[in-house]
């Protein structure tokens, strides 16, 4: 099996492109399927660049419903003809970040769950025996503090986002499972709560953001969260990879406590070298 990040928050090889938004490529014996499609066709450029022809993708994953994942959905579209997207019914909500200074659309486009190869799904879904689905994460262990200004809104108004649109990918090859997760929204304990609840075991490897960055700095309490998310992590037999909504500070803060049982990704890496036993020089910037 082999991950190639198409699109992250920085870039980790001359030429790709970055932008606030997540996109992974995966190829695994039955499969080529993205992960999320970053936040605008620009992960399309990244593909060319690193020689993959998204004509052959079979399967979209899409985490959640908001834009800095779905937003290369259309572009995709116009230049694959058969991929499948597979999606919580309720990605398709109206979605927004509400602060004091702004209140911004961070959805998806609406036609996008109304396209004829999007499969909306409501709660945990079997793919095939490599590909397993789930949702369902009621756990609020840690529970990340960004989620605070995130809502959806309603007929009577924005209410607290409940991330029931968020879903995980879990990817079972040679014996070994991998779990996939665009921001880890619900909190990453809290996934892997389920995750175990449905395996009895953790997986060999974790994929995700963890949604801890933060635009004005982190409280002596955000910083005890990380830290302890972090020391718990760190006592599982897991490896994780993660960017995107980490953020740079949080993730020093886990780096010191985990060492090299977490790692930072960036636009054109290849994941999952460390369990092939090949260590590549490690680029902390996020």
């Amino acid at each position: 099996m082999k991950i190639t990040v198409l699109m992250e928050n920085a870039s980790g090889r001359e030429g790709c492109l970055s932008e606030h938004g997540l996109s992974l490529y995966i190829e695994t014996k039955k499969h080529k399927l993205l992960m999320d499609t970053g936040a605008s066709s620009q992960f399309l450029k990244n593909a060319g660049m690193l020689g993959i022809d998204m004509a052959g993708v079979d399967t979209v994953i899409l985490s959640h419903g908001h834009y800095d994942h779905g937003g290369g959905i259309p572009g995709f579209l116009e230049c694959n003809q058969k991929a499948v997207i597979y999606m919580q019914r309720a990605a398709g909500g109206a979605f927004y970040n509400v602060e004091e200074e702004e209140v911004r659309y961070i959805g998806i486009d609406p036609d996008i769950p109304g396209d004829s190869r999007s499969v909306l799904l409501e709660g945990d879904y079997r793919i095939d025996e490599e590909l397993f689905l789930f949702s369902h994460i009621s756990g609020r262990k840690l529970w990340p503090e960004g989620n605070r200004v995130l809502k959806r809104r309603t007929e009577k108004g924005f209410v607290q986002d409940v991330f029931d649109h968020e879903q995980c990918l879990v990817i079972r090859q040679d014996g070994k499972h991998y779990l996939l997760s665009g921001c880890a929204h619900n909190g990453i304990l809290n996934i892997l709560e389920r995750y175990r609840k449905i395996y009895h075991s953790y997986p060999d490897a974790v994929i995700s953001g963890f949604h801890m960055k933060k635009k004005k700095g982190y409280t002596a309490e955000d910083i005890r969260n990380i830290e302890e998310t972090a020391r718990v992590l760190k006592e599982t037999p897991t490896i994780y990879y993660t960017g995107h909504c980490t953020g740079e500070e949080p993730y020093r803060m886990m780096k010191k406590i985990m060492g090299e049982k977490i790692r930072a990704i960036h636009s054109g890496d290849i994941l999952l070298q460390e369990m092939r036993g090949e260590m590549p020089d490690e680029n902390s910037s996020m």
